[in-house]
């Protein structure tokens, strides 16, 4: 059984606000310590009201590099783009001027160089699907084992059979190696496929389990 410290809370808009405060303060100690801090954040629904709260922190965002954990192979204009659902959601308010780092380059070569430029991270927050996914690192996927291996490069293209499109994802040795990571998930179907990657087995199965195990402190949100 892999033990992770849990955190639940009475609603879903005070696991937002909480998780910024926290989050938040954990960027305030990687500046104060490095004069820089990076931020990985997930795309999705689920977390917006979270990056809406997280856009309101007296943080000094110019220091601050932000950037999905993955992105769908769709324009940056697109309503599927993690990256519009960031910029409108977090790169604005105090955080304006805080970097964010796209994952649209044509060449993952050109990317992954960009994104090197800006590890390790300092602050993860992940999402994760009730097929136990995070990130874009997918059951099924044809390039998961790839994905997960401890050489693997920096970002990867990844061809789930079950999405509709191609995807770019930080692979699992750059989320393992963040200096902190919270998994942020909501509703009973997420909880129970929680539970289930929780139990011993192996990561191409449940690929949140690569996270779940990181050495670094992991704490899991919940609310219903």
């Amino acid at each position: 059984m892999i033990e992770v410290a849990r955190q639940e809370y009475p609603d879903r808009d005070t696991l937002m606000r909480d998780l910024a405060a926290l989050v938040a303060d954990q960027l305030r100690a990687a500046h104060a310590t490095h004069g820089k801090a990076t931020l990985a954040v997930p795309g999705g629904t689920t977390p917006g009201p979270f990056l809406s709260a997280l856009s309101e922190a007296d943080l000094p965002w110019p220091d601050v590099r932000v950037l999905p954990t993955d992105e769908r192979r769709v324009s940056e204009f697109s309503a599927r783009s993690n990256h519009r659902l960031i910029a409108e959601t977090l790169i604005r308010n105090a955080a304006a001027g805080a970097e964010l780092i796209a994952l649209h380059e044509p060449m993952v070569g050109s990317l992954e160089k960009r994104v090197q430029a800006v590890l390790p991270l300092d602050v993860l927050v992940l999402g994760m699907g009730a097929d136990m996914h995070t990130a874009s690192l997918f059951p099924g996927a044809p390039e998961l084992a790839a994905a997960l291996a401890p050489d693997a490069p920096v970002v990867l293209e990844i061809t789930p059979p079950s999405q509709p499109e191609a995807r770019l994802t930080l692979t699992a040795p750059v989320l393992r190696a963040a200096s902190v990571i919270h998994i942020l998930i909501t509703g009973p179907d997420k909880l129970a496929a929680l539970e289930t990657a929780l139990a011993d087995g192996p990561a191409e199965a449940a690929p949140v389990r690569a996270v779940l195990t990181a050495p670094c402190p992991v704490t899991v949100h919940y609310a219903a």
